[in-house]
């Protein structure tokens, strides 16, 4: 099929390259502008630029798409379907009834649940044993269209959002190529949301990192899991703010109050959260320093511990 390929995340390289492997005739991709990256904030092109360039197949990077200009090019680019995965637009009607298969989109979560941003990290952060990804329609409001299929996979325990993040991508395109065919066949299906079992996210902020030491601890290991490797989970310990990587279930059991660390060592460092249960602290990162094992870390510091 004749396709216009829209995204710019890591999340949307996968579908892109699954489009070219199947022969799919991707004759352009759009994707957001180059932006700063770094603390030299360095320009840097998204990574399905990158991927678009190394195919010779043009990138076309415009601040909207609701002017006409853009809507012209669209149109004469003449795709029969549009892909979006993950651009970071909202398509507006003009846009979404120029292509006679429609505007697919590729989704990370089992829709209706999980519309919006965001979608796998909070499927870890609410502890969801399963989630999954999904095609559908796109309309004029967000992750509203008609479903064309899912697919689901279990959350393990201590996945964090960026390992689901890869493996997700994978699906997607997966599921992206068998939904293509089965367009082209007339056999893919639609099945419209039911609205009413609808859940919206939010994009995620450093104002989420601060670990909350009243929850239980699998709250806690999620809330670390599912802030990894972004905005990343902070707690402070001695007096320092450290961003916490990974922990681990403790079976040790504490009268302390919540946030206070009863153990450091070879193990890593237990901190007393919910009814008297603890949380293992294993890997963290000190301010300005790289990030490591918490038992490397106390080779050469010392934390105040109130075992």
């Amino acid at each position: 099929m004749r396709i216009v390929f829209m995204g710019t995340p890591d999340f949307a390289v996968p579908s892109l390259q699954a489009l070219i492997d199947a022969g799919h005739d991707v004759c352009a991709v759009y994707t957001q502008p180059d932006k700063p990256q770094g603390r030299k904030q360095i320009l840097t092109a998204p990574p399905v630029k990158t991927l678009a360039l190394e195919h010779d197949i043009p990138v076309f990077q415009p601040n909207t798409l609701k002017n006409e200009d853009e809507q012209a090019r669209l149109r004469e680019l003449a795709p029969e379907v549009i892909i979006v995965v993950a651009y970071g637009k909202l398509l507006p009607k003009a846009v979404l009834d120029i292509p006679p298969h429609g505007c697919i989109n590729v989704h990370g979560s089992l829709l209706p649940k999980y519309r919006g941003a965001a979608p796998i990290q909070w499927a870890v952060l609410n502890g969801d044993a399963v989630t999954g990804v999904s095609t559908m329609y796109l309309d004029r409001e967000m992750d509203t269209g008609d479903v064309i299929y899912t697919t689901q996979t279990p959350v393990g325990e201590f996945e964090t959002a960026g390992e689901l993040f890869d493996r997700l991508a994978v699906m997607g395109a997966d599921l992206l190529v068998r939904t293509l065919r089965d367009i082209a066949a007339g056999t893919a299906p639609r099945t419209p949301q039911d609205h009413r079992q609808a859940t919206y996210t939010r994009p995620l902020t450093r104002d989420d990192s601060p670990i909350d030491w009243n929850q239980s601890p699998r709250v806690i290991i999620k809330h670390i899991c599912g802030l990894e490797p972004w905005p990343v989970a902070t707690a402070e310990l001695g007096g320092q703010t450290f961003k916490i990587h990974a922990a681990d279930y403790s079976e040790r059991t504490t009268r302390k109050a919540p946030g206070t660390i009863v153990a450091a060592g070879k193990d890593g460092v237990t901190v007393a959260c919910a009814d008297g249960q603890t949380v293992r602290i294993t890997q963290l990162q000190a301010p300005g320093k790289k990030r490591m094992s918490a038992a490397d870390y106390l080779l050469g510091h010392t934390l105040p511990v109130e075992g």
